[in-house]
């Protein structure tokens, strides 16, 4: 459990008190040091202190300043509201109010500020996904300008940019950097390597099916392996061979946004996106406009492999899923596996991981090592090689250039901190969510990569770049990923088809593409809709959208756990 820095020392006060700010902020640096970090860092103290003092003195002219900053709730983001804050404010005198809300409010609050100018938040941590937004509306302050320019006074010269895993996500075609990683995590596929080492399930597996059991190479291996599992009795209790959420919430909208499409091989081929064909069945042109989403305009948002994928994840809801999990959302859902009696998941946000490797779990053995591990997810019937497999989701710092300048520097100042290579490996430690390339071969994870089942072999393989979250296709996130969950909702709950769904979707997101596209607010950056035609125009051309194909179940795969992480080294 991670012990909470405290700033109110009699040395701290007496310093804070009698001594310069510059003095005070760093006897507070060091305390801290000492305290909460020790050598969970990838500089030596040394460094780190020279880090600290630049913080100080960059910090002076914001002293007593009440900056306030926002993140969606997750363990990454406690770390830092809860014991990175409070040292930040000690060690600069920035007063900074780190809010955690859920993800759909960092959006909402983030929409707000943008379309009223008003300064609601100083910065947030919004993911990625909205790059598309902010390099089309340029709302957001463009970083690479900024650390030029404004604020390179208060740009750190040990940033180490280059050291960062995820910049590829938060640049813009205009080679421009708009948000800065704070912390990364991918959807995984997550079973029990127990269960599927066991001799007695191995060969009652092989009997039943005529193969191997391992880790699924695509869906068919997947939903034999769910069925299989689905209903038997391990360890006394009911086991269920998949789990999933399905609550009409904002986070069903994420279930598949998160690359769903893609991994079940809707879109084109291209990394880290689908071109010109996206994961969310967005086509551009060759100047990146946003062209179409329904079939008819050459997107693939309806198309028979996006309804393939749909039809697919309601299906093993329904039949090898607990029963609950189709009123649950997001963080509900995820850490349900740790109750052990799943036997599989495909879709396992990688940020649940720290609650999924407690002590006495009935997922972990007694040394501590965990019973399950992670490996890549499965991928559909439309997938072809070199199309994307899976998302990771970025979180990174944005500033808004509706934001007062002195504000924007104090709130570029925490971003900076909570990133700085003196925190990012104690901070990853606590949250699991790699962002920089010294931390994730840092010898501290190497010691702890065997209770990790996978995550640090992952984040240190080839595969990693394979993971990326939503492209600049889409142009205003805000917008179109709420049509998302209402409409696949209606699919999840069995008020419409997989199809009608879907139709209703595309047809709605054409409708805010339209509605951008007369309001003229994104230039030539903005959409530039196709006239309809004929869907089967668009279905004989190469690449998505794609025909319906004559067997969407074709014969399993799967490879051996061992043999897959061997094969990253």
């Amino acid at each position: 459990m991670t012990l909470c820095y405290r700033s109110t020392t009699a040395l701290g006060l007496a310093l804070a008190v009698l001594a310069s700010p510059a003095l005070a902020g760093m006897e507070e640096a060091r305390e801290f040091l000492d305290n909460e970090i020790g050598e969970m860092s990838s500089l030596t103290r040394e460094e780190m202190e020279e880090e600290m003092q630049w913080f100080v003195d960059a910090a002076q002219e914001f002293q007593g300043m009440d900056i306030n900053v926002v993140s969606e709730t997750i363990a990454t983001h406690e770390y830092e509201s809860q014991v990175l804050a409070p040292a930040f404010s000690a060690i600069t005198g920035i007063n900074l109010t780190h809010d955690l809300i859920g993800e759909g409010d960092v959006v909402e609050r983030l929409q707000t500020q943008m379309q009223s100018g008003e300064n609601v938040y100083d910065a947030y941590v919004n993911d990625s996904d909205l790059i598309g937004t902010h390099w089309r509306y340029q709302q957001a302050r463009n970083l690479t300008e900024w650390m030029d320019e404004e604020g390179a006074d208060v740009t750190s010269p040990t940033l180490d940019l280059d050291d960062f895993i995820g910049l590829e996500f938060t640049t813009g075609p205009d080679d421009m950097l708009y948000q800065l990683p704070d912390q990364q995590f991918a959807n995984l596929y997550w079973f029990r390597y127990d269960w599927f080492n066991d001799p007695e399930i191995q060969a009652a597996f092989e009997e039943e099916y005529g193969y191997e059991l391992g880790v699924p190479v695509n869906w068919s291996a997947y939903e034999d392996i769910a069925e299989f599992f689905t209903g038997r009795e391990i360890d006394g209790q009911e086991v269920y061979g998949n789990m999933d959420y399905g609550k009409k919430d904002p986070s069903l909208g994420w279930r598949f946004t998160d690359a769903w499409m893609s991994m079940a091989g809707m879109g084109d081929k291209g990394e880290p996106n689908g071109l010109p064909v996206d994961e969310w069945g967005v086509r551009v042109n060759e100047n990146s406009q946003p062209v179409g989403s329904c079939m008819a305009r050459g997107g693939a948002t309806n198309s028979p492999a996006a309804v393939y994928a749909i039809e697919k994840y309601k299906y093993w809801l329904e039949n090898f899923t607990p029963p609950a999990a189709a009123g649950m959302t997001f963080s509900e859902a995820g850490p349900v596996p740790a109750q052990g009696n799943i036997a599989q998941q495909m879709f396992m946000y990688t940020t649940f991981v720290p609650s999924l490797v407690q002590d006495g779990l009935p997922i972990m053995n007694e040394d501590g090592t965990p019973k399950w591990r992670l490996a890549p997810s499965p991928h559909g019937a439309y997938w072809e090689e070199g199309m994307k497999i899976g998302y990771q989701d970025v979180g990174s710092w944005t500033i808004l250039d509706s934001t007062p300048v002195d504000r924007a520097k104090a709130a570029w100042l925490y971003a900076q901190f909570v990133t700085s290579k003196t925190v990012d490996v104690k901070k990853s430690h606590e949250g699991l969510t790699f962002i920089r390339e010294s931390t994730i071969e840092h010898e501290s994870f190497t010691d702890r990569a065997p209770k990790l089942g996978g995550l640090v072999e992952f984040y240190r393989s080839p595969a990693r770049t394979q993971w990326s979250p939503t492209g600049t296709n889409i142009p205003d996130y805000p917008r179109l990923a709420q049509l998302w969950w209402q409409n696949i909702g209606d699919a999840s709950s069995g008020a419409k088809s997989a199809k009608e769904a879907l139709d209703a979707l595309c047809e709605q997101t054409e409708d805010v593409l339209e509605r951008i596209q007369r309001a003229g607010i994104q230039g030539e950056l903005g959409p530039n809709l196709n006239e309809e035609r004929d869907p089967q125009y668009w279905l004989d051309q190469e690449g998505a959208p794609k025909p319906a194909l004559e067997n969407e179940d074709p014969e399993p795969q799967t490879v051996k756990y061992d043999e897959l992480i061997a094969s990253w080294q």
